[in-house]
């Protein structure tokens, strides 16, 4: 899904790194927290994965392709298949929720008839279908969010980027908000959550790769067995286990 090989990023020459050496994998379906401080170099290693920078040295491949090589025409194919959720939301305000999520079905020119029933079944994924008709200004900051979430997710990407998702809710939303996005996991689509806040990852007990001054520092593997033992005891803010085992054989089929 995502592999990183001894990749290192200096925009200036002679000047500082901002990653050096960067080694590691994900694979298809896992969920990793990728932790770091502001200046880290998370942004860089987004840019790399996004195709908006290439490595100075090393090979970064995503999806099965090597960025660098990459012709610029088919960056926006590469793009096409993942969901970008951001710390902002980048909800656009003249437009109603379901506006907001068809938005992306529209410009990927999917069929119109497909749309409809593809943006309902998500809102209902994420719980928002009472909210179809509202704008963005209307909704609290978690819902925002949620349908920030269904954007990224309706036109069924294999790979989900959350950038500083939960800088903008509070401490309780944040926690909805990452118990949302494992399921979104466990759906087979893989996890990618950038963020510094050390407090809200090891609520989870997902795979942590820990970024400092452009070099991964640590790489703490998922605990499966303590990660099931909080699905069990935290309220579900989207969908349970049961709509997650749905939803995966339902996306295939929409």
């Amino acid at each position: 899904m995502i592999d990183f090989e001894h990749v290192s990023k200096e925009y200036k020459k002679g000047g500082r790194l901002a990653l050096e050496d960067i080694n590691f994998h994900v694979d298809e379906g896992e969920f990793v927290f990728l932790l770091g401080h502001s200046g880290a170099g998370k942004s860089t290693l987004l840019k790399l994965i996004l195709r908006e920078a290439l490595p100075t040295s090393g090979k970064v491949t995503v999806l099965g392709k090597d960025v660098a090589k990459l012709r610029r025409h088919k960056i926006p194919y590469l793009r096409r298949q993942m969901g970008i959720i951001f710390q902002d939301f980048r909800l656009i305000p003249s437009m109603t929720v379901y506006e907001n999520v068809a938005f992306a079905m529209h410009v990927l020119n999917v069929p119109h008839k497909e749309i409809r029933p593809r943006v309902e079944y998500i809102l209902e994924l994420v719980h928002l279908e009472d909210k179809a008709k509202c704008y963005p200004d209307t909704l609290s900051g978690g819902e925002q969010q949620r349908v920030a979430v269904a954007r990224a997710l309706v036109h069924n990407p294999k790979l989900v980027i959350a950038d500083e998702p939960t800088g903008n809710i509070d401490p309780e939303l944040s926690l909805e908000m990452m118990q949302l996005l494992e399921r979104v996991s466990k759906m087979g689509i893989t996890v990618l959550v950038v963020t510094h806040e050390h407090e809200l990852v090891h609520r989870f007990h997902q795979r942590v790769v820990t970024l400092s001054h452009g070099r991964i520092v640590s790489d703490v593997p998922a605990d499966p067995v303590a990660a099931a033992e909080d699905d069990l005891s935290l309220d579900v803010a989207a969908f349970d286990a049961d709509d997650a085992a749905a939803a995966k054989k339902e996306v295939a089929a929409v």
